[in-house]
């Protein structure tokens, strides 16, 4: 696999996160227009947001929790030669669930698909580190 085709799945989950970053500033900022929030109720990071503002609070900080071990795993993978069309399919499903489970947080936030994003998600990451932990533990590395 080549590196742009390795690296397009991260750079479409950052823009997730940035694009969740954008709409959470928007939700938050019209609340504090609108009044239904004031300065001084969040300044400690209080969450007394509305719902739709705290979802896409919620929404933007999942992606610094399961990611985190998707943005690490990118660069070992590239680094020890190990990231193939498996990899790369794997890290697809897993960007695309975290896209899935981001918009229904953010629009309908049916736990029930949420969690079964989430699920997809997890199971493709478990596999790409239990298929990378494999293939490193059981040869040696490229020179």
């Amino acid at each position: 696999m080549t590196i742009p085709e390795i690296l397009l799945p991260v750079f479409v989950e950052v823009l997730l996160i940035l694009a969740l970053a954008i709409l959470m500033g928007r939700r938050r900022f019209a609340a504090l227009r609108a009044g239904v929030v004031r300065p001084d109720d969040v300044r400690l990071g209080q969450k007394v947001w509305p719902d739709r503002a705290q979802a896409a609070a919620n929404a933007f900080s999942n992606q610094f929790e399961l990611p985190v071990l998707f943005f690490v795993i990118v660069p070992l993978a590239i680094i020890t030669r190990k990231a193939d069309l498996l990899f790369v399919v794997l890290s697809w499903i897993f960007v695309i669930s975290r896209i899935v489970h981001a918009s229904v947080y953010v629009t309908s936030n049916a736990a029930a698909y949420r969690i079964g994003a989430f699920g997809v998600g997890a199971l493709a990451l478990l596999v790409m580190w239990l298929v990378f932990a494999v293939r490193i533990l059981a040869g040696p590395l490229p020179v």
